[in-house]
């Protein structure tokens, strides 16, 4: 089967997404596409080049949004029904909002808007599902409370990207989630995946409920219901 994959810049359920798309690549052509803040979110969590390693070759592209201008060329070929699926996972709060309104400004929501166009069906792996807290995992972070200041700052001088100012943050922009300071820092003071509990917003919820709506999107849970899907 041919299949296209969009990246959004949500952290949470996005290892879980890698998990099922390495999984899925194993017996499927996908097509891996990311809007600006999904590439961004993928660095960050040390994720992007698990994802880059699996394409290569015709109809196993890694597309980017940064690559693709304001057109969005690449999702015309959703009205020629080049793929037999879209997946979107994990889907930002941000992503749905537009795609339930009409809007097609990026990438992603341009690929949704296409694959509707051209009857492909798409399945949607909102963030933002059900009301109350969720836990999510945060990338790598510079807890001050246990920062010693040391002069030199071990980690910032192992960190290959220089994202850390010592004694203040970790640039997520410049990180590339490869946990080098996590390992150099002798008080423990960098942390990866810490887990932190965050509240669905109401509106996210009533937005994500009104994707059922629209016609040709499903809406799944959790990555891994596409096992049953396929």
């Amino acid at each position: 089967m041919r299949i296209a994959w969009g990246f959004t810049g949500a952290g949470h359920l996005l290892k879980e997404s890698v998990d099922a798309l390495v999984k899925l690549s194993k017996d499927h052509e996908v097509t891996v596409m990311t809007s600006g803040a999904g590439e961004e979110v993928l660095k960050m969590y040390g994720l992007f080049e698990t994802v880059k390693n699996l394409t290569g070759g015709k109809y196993r592209e890694l597309v980017l949004e940064s690559d693709q201008r304001e057109s969005y060329p690449m999702t015309g070929r959703f009205s020629l029904a080049t793929y037999e699926l879209l997946v979107v996972s994990p889907a930002t709060s941000n992503t749905i909002a537009k795609i339930v309104n009409g809007i097609a400004d990026s990438l992603i929501t341009n690929a949704v808007a296409q694959a509707g166009k051209g009857k492909v069906k798409t399945y949607i792996v909102p963030v933002d599902l059900e009301s109350g807290d969720v836990e999510t995992i945060l990338p790598s972070k510079l807890e001050l409370e246990t920062c010693k200041n040391c002069e030199p700052c071990q980690a910032a001088a192992a960190c290959p990207q220089d994202a850390i100012t010592p004694g203040v943050e970790i640039n997520l922009l410049k990180c590339e989630g490869c946990g080098t300071c996590q390992t150099a820092c002798p008080f423990n003071a960098v942390t990866g995946g810490k887990i932190i509990t965050i509240h669905m917003r109401e509106i996210d919820v009533e937005n994500t409920s009104k994707l059922n709506n629209i016609e040709g999107i499903n809406i799944l849970s959790h990555p891994k219901e596409l096992n049953n899907v396929l």
